[in-house]
């Protein structure tokens, strides 16, 4: 092994040392059969038990999974067509449009959104109103992965489509889409992950009815972090880690499909 190897392990051990230990420590200590947390006592599965038996923790995630697909949803559609946009026209101020909501403090969008749905639609903050705020922070992530691949194709492709007769929805149809397509699923997965772990536009946005899982976890860890909320933090990790690993098999499939 080389001496610049060495030292690159040495750097990225420490990182990933901070990234994933703290993520073990959650999983193991779901397990834990102990309501403090402060030691390990011995192996238990009550807290999943628990976890399944509580309405209110099953009804905030049921909320939070209807409102992370309906967000990551339109947010993967809409980014996808603000994407193309931004690549075909070149419009200086379309960029700026669609990519504000990413660099806004999430406190400042919140309070915008706020404002907005009770002012000006008068709107009743609920599953809707969070929808629409998720969906409105969402797009910009979907369109920034969609525009990041089409800057990397050869226009020549689409224009040779244009010579062979294929009209503009064929040509999207049957080469840009297929071509885009990990893009498309890579921005709709983190449209989804953003949205099911979302806190501070949730906050402002949910006004008052339906548990969601992020404000449901921060209130019950307010005392204390249990082994339950340890319990629904590691089937939220398996479920993103599911995600990925059926985002990239998808990838390579469609991959394998545009190349023939």
């Amino acid at each position: 092994m080389r001496r610049s190897n060495i030292w690159l392990w040495f750097a990225a051990v420490p990182v990933y040392a901070f990234l994933y230990i703290p993520l073990v420590i959650v999983v193991v200590y779901s397990f834990n059969d102990s309501k403090l947390n402060a030691e390990w006592v011995g192996f238990t599965l009550s807290w999943y038990k628990a976890l399944f038996n509580n309405h209110e923790m099953l009804t905030a995630a049921r909320n939070s999974l209807i409102i992370a697909v309906s967000a990551s949803f339109c947010a993967t559609i809409l980014g996808t067509m603000a994407g193309l946009a931004i690549h075909r026209y070149k419009l200086k101020f379309l960029p700026v449009l669609v990519f504000t909501p990413v660099a806004m403090p999430e406190i400042l969008l919140g309070v915008a959104l706020l404002l907005f749905f009770l002012q000006v639609l008068n709107l009743t903050l609920g599953m809707i109103s969070i929808i629409i705020a998720h969906t409105t922070f969402c797009i910009g992530f979907a369109a920034i992965i969609v525009r990041a691949r089409l800057q990397g194709m050869d226009e020549s492709i689409f224009e040779a489509a244009r010579d062979l007769g294929a009209s503009p929805w064929q040509t999207f149809r049957l080469i840009t889409l297929p071509l885009i397509m990990p893009a498309v699923v890579a921005g709709g997965l983190m449209s989804f992950t953003l949205s099911i772990d979302d806190f501070v536009i949730t906050f402002f946005t949910k006004g008052v009815g339906e548990p969601i899982l992020p404000i449901q976890i921060y209130t019950m860890i307010k005392v204390a972090v249990t082994p339950e909320v340890n319990a629904i933090s590691t089937l939220l990790m398996l479920l993103t880690l599911t995600m990925i690993i059926i985002a990239s098999k998808l990838d390579s499939s469609v991959l394998r499909r545009g190349t023939k």
